[in-house]
């Protein structure tokens, strides 16, 4: 086969090409530049995109000796996954930078490009596991758990999938990688791991969101709507977050409190107690399809890249609804975030997440306050027959 293989600088990446190489298939490499200022310096391990990356791209395709390219993506990238961002977190939502980029940028501007050169995939550094049966595409976890990213990956459908390359689904440990990195000679076999969001390079997501945004105060109240405190943008803040909350008083007991809910019309942030976070139920829109699934299917559920699945019963009657199962809980789920669903390491279904209803009788958020937070409310979506809903 055809094969281009994206080549980020980083360790995986490069191993994942040379794999794609040792298996006989005609490599070429591509580095997509993102960043439209790309001369800014790498911070430590945070951040991509640099020309220190772009450098180890090329260093990494030469050592593999196979041709190398640098596609100039920014515009793509900037108009949908940074104004994705900058959008969902301004509408009070919490958006997943790298849900989006797999979605735009990977899986649809650098495939469809891909197609039409006449290649037929694209391999990437991904640890994840792709399953081809009579027809059908399965995404599945990678074998490697600490580093699975079939939950990034869910929301790029079965279609796309159907035209990728995990060649690191099947290695058991990151180490292993970098083993086979330093045994081939590829000089970014030490390099540390880029993390965080990669076009906030110094982490300081508060500040990027500022400078895109601008100031707008506004008022952090209780559930009661008692004015608690101050801040200069709702958009700064998370459902679930505790730190830099900057509170005025203590709550009556003592206890920490949380973000339960943010509302950008009256740009008011609404804190409580932990136990308020807790939720038993997720509604969901925008759902892709893995399988054909029937109301009341048992799977279980994954709200973080990396959090717990806990056990739910899909309600699919009006939309998408998982619903928490055997007392098993999920705390401080933030609209916005993605929905995966799992049989086993079996990927059945994504969504995006729009709503939550309260595990705690007398917890919830008013409904003037934050819409929605007080009960489920479930999108409508189409029927579970496979097709990406838009």
């Amino acid at each position: 086969m055809r094969v281009l293989a994206a080549l980020s600088g980083g360790v995986d990446s490069a191993v994942a090409a040379a794999r794609a190489v040792d298996a006989g298939h005609e490599v070429v490499g591509v580095h997509m530049a993102l960043s439209r200022t790309p001369a800014a310096e790498r911070t430590g391990s945070r951040g991509c995109c640099s020309i220190e990356d772009a450098s180890d791209a090329r260093r990494a395709a030469d050592v593999l000796g196979i041709p190398f390219y640098v596609w100039d993506l920014s515009d793509t990238f900037e108009q949908t996954v940074v104004a994705d961002f900058l959008a969902e977190y301004a509408a009070g939502r919490t958006p997943n930078p790298c849900v989006r980029c797999n979605e735009h940028v990977k899986f649809a501007t650098l495939l469809d490009r891909a197609l039409a050169l006449g290649f037929d995939a694209v391999c990437t550094g991904h640890y994840a596991r792709l399953r081809h049966d009579d027809g059908r595409v399965s995404l599945h976890r990678a074998v490697c758990s600490p580093k699975d990213q079939s939950y990034v990956l869910a929301v790029s459908g079965p279609q796309r999938l159907a035209h990728a390359m995990f060649p690191l689904g099947d290695v058991p440990t990151k180490d292993e990688v970098r083993a086979e990195a330093a045994a081939r000679g590829l000089r970014v076999a030490a390099k540390p791991d880029s993390y965080d969001i990669c076009f906030v390079a110094d982490g300081d997501t508060g500040g990027f969101l500022r400078g895109r945004l601008g100031a707008q105060p506004g008022d952090v109240v209780d559930r009661d709507g008692t004015v608690l405190g101050s801040h200069d943008g709702a958009y700064a803040f998370t459902v679930g977050q505790r730190r830099g909350l900057h509170l005025g008083r203590p709550a009556a007991d003592g206890r920490p409190r949380y973000v339960l809910g943010i509302e950008p019309v009256s740009n008011t942030v609404v804190v409580g107690p932990a136990e308020a976070l807790e939720v038993d139920a997720v509604g969901a829109r925008d759902v892709v399809w893995f399988d054909d699934v029937v109301d009341g299917t048992v799977c279980r559920a994954q709200v973080r890249a990396h959090g717990q699945a806990v056990r739910v019963r899909m309600d699919l009657r009006d939309g998408l609804t998982a619903v928490i199962e055997d007392g098993e809980r999920l705390r401080g789920v933030a609209a916005g975030q993605s929905l995966v669903l799992y049989d086993g390491d079996r990927v059945l279904a994504q969504a995006t997440i729009e709503s939550t209803a309260p595990a705690v009788t007398g917890t919830a958020v008013p409904d003037a306050v934050v819409p929605g937070a007080a009960g489920t409310v479930r999108a409508t979506v189409g029927a579970p027959d496979g097709v990406v809903r838009r």
